[in-house]
């Protein structure tokens, strides 16, 4: 599976791998997931999410994975990694000479 196609599908690609975003970086239940789409006022049952979750999870993790290693300079591929939107910033190391501003 080289391209992910959305076709046939009700919902544009970004609503799909929002809720795929949301179902895996934040471990909702699916019910979760479904709650939090219908605040947002699109009315998708949690049956559509999980059934999105499992075709194209494994295809967006794999183009990921294929992205983050295909690079060789570790300070870009860095770069490349916190772009991603299940990158947790907060988790983020930080060298005290440069958050004094003494590096």
């Amino acid at each position: 599976m080289d391209q992910l196609s959305y076709c046939r599908h009700r919902f544009p690609p970004a609503v799909i791998q929002h809720a795929i975003w949301l179902y895996l970086r934040f471990t909702l239940s699916y019910r979760d997931v479904e709650d939090l789409l219908a605040e947002r006022g699109l009315d998708v049952s949690y049956e559509t999410v999980r059934r999105w979750v499992l075709k194209f999870g494994p295809g967006i993790t794999s183009k990921i994975l294929q992205s983050k290693y295909r690079e060789c300079d570790a300070l870009h591929s860095f770069c490349r990694l916190t772009q991603l939107p299940f990158f947790d910033h907060s988790k983020t190391i930080t060298h005290d000479r440069f958050r004094n501003g003494t590096g």
